[in-house]
């Protein structure tokens, strides 16, 4: 708190408002439990992107351009992230077989645990940082290796592992009951299959939470401004969720774009680190002062809008892109298939 050039009544309050707005969005849910049509999801995530581009304006007009490319980096790179998680919560509602008119509920969940971690981890990395400059060497290290993880398919597989062995030993039946955790039975007590769900979306909140707050730390090193980002990247996701719903296998390239994007900021913290750098075993102790190693904010906003607009271009309109969107929904296909022939599977 204290962002140089903001007050903190205006972080306060800002902070206040705008988890306001989230929180009744997501409670909006519960009042009226529905499936937003197309034209609705549009209006509503229209509004939190124009929301969030005014917000950074006034953050530009308040404390200079500085801190206001630093919004939108952070916006934008966290908005991705997001998105990219919006399809394994997708992956994740097909693989259980929720109905339609309970992932509402399942989204609202994945949104409020997301919050949680992001804020846990957003007031732990900025104490970290205070204390350690040194640790943007781990957070680089970390994004790299993340980076790397981003274009390879085994992460669903042993999170499905690892979701089976923390739920082995619960009784669970083999239906949903609404959107209830719990049933009865035949006079038995039992956990609906909303329990692994919830499981499965909270390891997918947490493992993204580990790779959004280090990439948004090397943009900027101010918590509010991380933390903000973070509340507009949430804001619209229910919404957002319904609208891209059908893109899941059309946007075959944003998985590469993100990993780009992941692995850029980890250079760029590398460098950051290098160019303050205080560990005794490298370069004595001492900075390194060459200019190459301070990769300005403006820089890296167009570096991750880039990397969005070309993703996105790549996967619709090129011809790599239909052929590998039509592999991948052949693949669902065939899945599905499976699936059909073998209902027992879970």
């Amino acid at each position: 708190m204290g962002t140089h050039g903001l007050t903190i009544q205006f972080e306060i309050i800002a902070l206040i408002v705008l988890c306001a707005v989230l929180i009744a969005d997501l409670l909006y849910v519960t009042k009226r439990p529905h499936i937003p049509s197309m034209k609705e999801a549009g209006i509503f995530v229209g509004i939190y992107i124009a929301l969030a581009l005014i917000f950074g304006a006034v953050i530009w007009t308040q404390s200079g351009p500085q801190l206001g490319q630093e919004f939108y980096a952070g916006w934008i790179t966290e908005y991705a992230l997001s998105v990219d998680n919006l399809f394994v919560f997708i992956i994740i509602m097909a693989r259980f077989s929720v109905p339609r008119k309970y992932q509402q509920e399942v989204l609202m969940f994945g949104i409020i645990i997301a919050l949680i971690l992001r804020a846990i981890f957003i007031v732990l990395g900025a104490a970290i940082i205070e204390q350690w400059s040194w640790v943007f060497y781990i957070f680089g290290a970390f994004l790299l290796w993340t980076a790397w993880n981003q274009l390879k398919d085994e992460d669903e597989d042993e999170e499905s592992g690892l979701v089976k062995k923390l739920t082995s030993k619960l009784p669970i039946s083999k239906d949903f009951d609404g959107a209830k955790l719990r049933t009865v039975i035949d006079g038995k007590k039992l956990f609906t299959p909303m329990v692994l769900v919830f499981v499965t979306i909270g390891m997918t909140d947490l493992l993204f939470a580990f790779d959004s707050i280090p990439a948004i730390f090397g943009l900027t090193k101010s918590a509010f401004i991380v933390f903000t980002a973070n509340i507009f990247a949430l804001m619209g996701l229910r919404q957002l969720y319904f609208l891209l719903g059908g893109l899941m296998n059309r946007l075959v390239f944003l998985k590469h774009a993100l990993s780009f994007i992941l692995a850029f900021i980890g250079v760029k913290l590398v460098f950051h680190a290098l160019h303050e750098n205080n560990l005794p075993f490298i370069n004595g102790g001492e900075p390194l002062h060459y200019a190459w190693l301070d990769i300005s904010v403006g820089l890296s906003l167009l570096v991750i809008l880039g990397a969005i607009v070309v993703a996105t271009v790549m996967s619709l309109w090129t011809p790599w892109g239909k052929r590998a969107a039509a592999n991948a929904e052949a693949e669902e296909v065939t899945k599905a298939s499976e699936k059909a022939s073998n209902p027992t599977e879970k």
